[in-house]
């Protein structure tokens, strides 16, 4: 519009002039000594407008020519820019890609060579991440240096630095260095989802259960954390803050329970340490109106139990209240489980049994089975209750089975180099002198090894078969191995009849016994223990 006006107006002063110049003939005379130029009128007009024509012209192309430095180092600038921007673009794909070791080279490549200090910090931030990717801490925490030595005075990438520098530490696990960088940015008013979320992270991590509450119902308010995430975090540091309140001996937890609201206190954990708080300050009805709040909410089997664990003036309003869940939950094991319970603290104990082996149709599971050998216990039934009780045991562990219930036969001695004397002597097996003719045998019962038995019923079936059966006839001994004592490994027990043989001495051959005598004088006559000389000396 404006071109168009300009253009009208200069059509209009050039249509008035030639007019004018038209009507009004006359000539135009210049005196410069020593000439005398005579002009006519129009001609001078022109030669105006064409004279100021040729110097604005003039002048510009003066211009143009003055401005070409400037307009270089510009051309420079725009170049080296967009090489820049290309860097960054580049090493910004590859680090969202995942090729570290690509991003890490072109972003520090953009560090170098860039002049713009807003864009070095860039760079720096962005090759520190990959960097951290490639688990590199050390060039990390050297290239976020960097980033703070050309940010200094920006405050904006002084938090953005601060930010970067956080979650990297927080991904590598040192939540306190990570709180203590982002600690300045919190007194300083800031307050980002993103550094509030970070600090969550810290905070959580640390254990600061008040801090997670407070920051965990922030974020919830604001939509920044999920559903689930902010019930889990709520949940957990709400539970936290009202045991640490009721560990600490006073009514403060009462404060504490009162600051939750209402959908919080129906949460599983903190509904069974509110529960747990108001039994342990002797209010075991409120107790029962939280789970009862709770347990339609989050059906968990920390809540059901505890809900059974009360004392027998509770049973009945407990009791009536979970049959009216069972209504709704016919099939759930852990209900049945704590009805049983329920009835086994009201002594009622035919509904306990039933309520017991219903939940144990639908699951095996120790804690019933236990909760079973007590009622039988109780009922004077320890058949019962000792095989519940070994269910029990078998259900929390896996335990080897037997094929039957015996004593473990005797071990195969046959290849031991050596044995052990009475005295816990090595001796040399089997002694080189035979035992007196008038030394009475063994008998059968003593010469029973040791037996290892898992069922202590074994040994009285053991004692109770026929004594027709023939013994078997002594296996010979054979001669001594030459395989030393410490190359050798035995744990079955040594028979009792190998305590009778005689130990023969290091230091020489045993004594030769006859037959029709007994042990040398010498022998038998001194009462003092003999000492052995040293095995290795």
């Amino acid at each position: 519009m404006r071109t168009w006006f300009w253009t009208l107006l200069l059509a209009v002063v050039a249509v008035a002039l030639a007019v004018v110049l038209r009507s009004h003939a006359g000539n135009v005379m210049v005196l410069v000594w020593p000439w005398r130029i005579e002009l006519s009128l129009t001609l001078a007009v022109l030669l105006i407008l064409a004279a100021f024509v040729a110097l604005y012209v003039g002048l510009r192309v003066l211009a143009w020519l003055l401005a070409i430095p400037d307009r270089m180092r510009v051309w420079r600038g725009n170049r080296a820019q967009a090489r820049d921007h290309e860097l960054l673009e580049r090493g910004w794909t590859e680090l969202l890609e995942g090729r570290f070791a690509q991003a890490e080279k072109d972003l520090t490549r953009l560090l170098e060579q860039t002049r713009v200090s807003s864009r070095r910090v860039l760079a720096a931030l962005s090759a520190a991440r990959a960097a951290h990717g490639l688990g590199e801490f050390e060039r990390r925490d050297r290239l976020l240096d960097a980033a703070r030595e050309h940010a200094d005075g920006n405050v904006g990438l002084q938090e953005a630095i601060a930010t970067v520098s956080a979650d990297q530490l927080l991904d590598q696990g040192r939540a306190q260095d990570a709180l203590a960088v982002l600690t300045p940015l919190q007194d300083g008013g800031a307050r980002h989802l993103h550094t509030m979320r970070l600090l969550l992270r810290a905070e959580a991590a640390l254990g600061h259960h008040d801090r997670v509450f407070t920051l965990a119902r922030g974020l919830s308010r604001r939509n920044a954390l999920s559903k689930s995430e902010a019930e889990h975090l709520i949940d957990t540091a709400g539970a936290a803050r009202l045991r640490a309140a009721a560990a600490a001996g006073s009514d403060a937890w009462r404060a504490v329970w009162k600051d939750l609201k209402s959908e919080e206190r129906v949460l599983p954990n903190i509904a069974l340490a509110g529960a747990t708080a108001f039994e342990a300050a002797g209010e075991p009805a409120e107790a029962a109106r939280v789970l009862e709040a709770a347990i339609p909410v989050h059906f968990t089997p920390s809540l059901v139990a505890a809900y059974a664990r009360c004392d027998a003036d509770q049973v009945p309003r407990r009791l009536a209240k979970a049959e009216a869940w069972l209504q709704k939950r016919p099939a759930d094991a852990e209900l049945l489980a704590a009805l049983g319970m329920l009835c086994l603290n009201g002594q009622l104990w035919g509904q306990a049994e039933r309520y017991l082996q219903r939940s144990l149709g639908f699951r095996n599971d120790s804690h019933t089975h236990a909760l079973l050998g007590s009622l039988y216990d109780r009922l004077d039934r320890p058949g019962d209750a000792v095989r519940h009780w070994r269910l029990a045991t078998a259900a929390s562990m896996a335990l080897p089975t037997l094929a039957a219930d015996q004593a473990l036969p005797a071990a195969e001695t046959s290849a031991d180099p050596l044995h052990l004397d009475a005295e816990g002597e090595y001796s040399a097996y089997p002694p080189e002198a035979s035992l007196p003719a008038d030394t009475a045998a063994p008998t059968a019962e003593e010469a029973v090894p040791a037996d290892y038995v898992l069922d202590p019923d074994a040994r009285t079936l053991g004692r109770e078969t026929p004594a027709a059966t023939p013994a078997e006839p002594p296996a010979a001994v054979p001669a001594r191995s030459a395989v030393d004592i410490e190359d050798y490994f035995d744990s079955a027990p040594i028979p009792v009849a190998a305590f009778d043989v005689p130990v023969p001495t290091y230091g020489g051959s045993p004594p030769a016994v006859s037959s029709g005598s007994a042990a040398a004088p010498d022998d038998a006559g001194d009462d003092k223990p003999k000492s052995f000389p040293d095995k290795q000396g």
